[in-house]
């Protein structure tokens, strides 16, 4: 088992999930994050520490997607360690629903 960054994430891109992560699986895009599935250690402290609920384990039906695309993106986009500030508009983007058309194959910054 390994845990993923799903749609929720897109537009967002909470930083608070990096922050308690102690092997730094995490990868930043230009507007979302997923998390290394060969680096995550399944502990799970990240996933209540996402404010858009964006982090599920892979063992829920219909992640396989998801778990492609963090598998994807992890491998190209730069780490992240360090809470950043949220993208603008985020609070405001956790509700909305089909978000997958928006996903940036960008990379992020890195910290």
């Amino acid at each position: 088992m390994t845990y993923v960054v799903t749609e929720a994430c897109i537009k967002c891109k909470y930083t608070d999930c990096v922050e308690v992560c102690p092997v730094d699986c995490f990868y930043e895009g230009e507007n979302m994050l997923v998390i290394n599935p060969d680096e995550c250690i399944d502990c799970g402290v990240c996933e209540p520490e996402c404010p858009a609920e964006a982090i599920l384990p892979d063992t829920e039906d219909g992640l396989e997607q998801w778990l492609e695309i963090n598998e994807k993106f992890s491998a190209v986009w730069p780490n992240i360690t360090e809470k950043v500030d949220a993208l603008p508009g985020a609070d405001d983007a956790v509700g909305e629903a089909n978000k997958l058309a928006d996903l940036s194959e960008k990379p992020g910054a890195g910290t």
